[in-house]
């Protein structure tokens, strides 16, 4: 049988689940979507500079870059986890001194990572928001949970 995760292990019937975080979501959809396109530069750097620079340093730096543009979806959740991924997207838009084209592509996935991290948080507030309403109400009107009949 498979382990139960910590939040399986403490769950009891009744309790709310735990929302989960719209900027995280948005965080690491957009370093995922990172990992695949700094694969396929590798790729393409690869077959286009090999005689130039050595074909495992090439492919080192950017398979490396792809596990940890992955890794970081892990940490987008701690305080720090966001200077992470500003990082990350400044070494994405250095590669562009391998490949031109990547320059473009870094500075578009940059804003992508600015506007994930900006509309997750403001949808993040508003969720919490409309919790705390929700419990207000609620708590003046009753759960709705008694069986209220007719």
């Amino acid at each position: 049988m498979a382990r139960l995760t910590k939040a399986q292990r403490e769950w009891r019937p009744g309790m709310p689940k735990k929302r989960r975080s719209t900027k995280a979501m948005f965080a690491s959809t957009v370093l995922l979507l990172e990992a695949f396109v700094a694969f396929f530069a590798t790729l393409a750097v690869f077959g286009l500079k090999r005689g130039e620079v050595a074909p495992g340093l090439i492919l080192a730096f950017g398979i490396a870059l792809s596990v940890v543009l992955v890794l970081a979806c892990a940490v987008v959740n701690k305080p720090w986890g966001v200077a992470v991924g500003w990082a990350l997207q400044l070494i994405l838009i250095l590669t562009g001194i391998a490949e031109p084209t990547m320059f473009v592509v870094g500075i578009l996935f940059a804003a992508c990572w600015w506007y994930g991290i900006r509309a997750g948080m403001r949808i993040d507030r508003e969720n919490v928001q409309r919790d705390r309403e929700q419990a207000e109400w609620d708590a003046a009107h009753g759960d709705g949970a008694t069986g209220q009949s007719a």
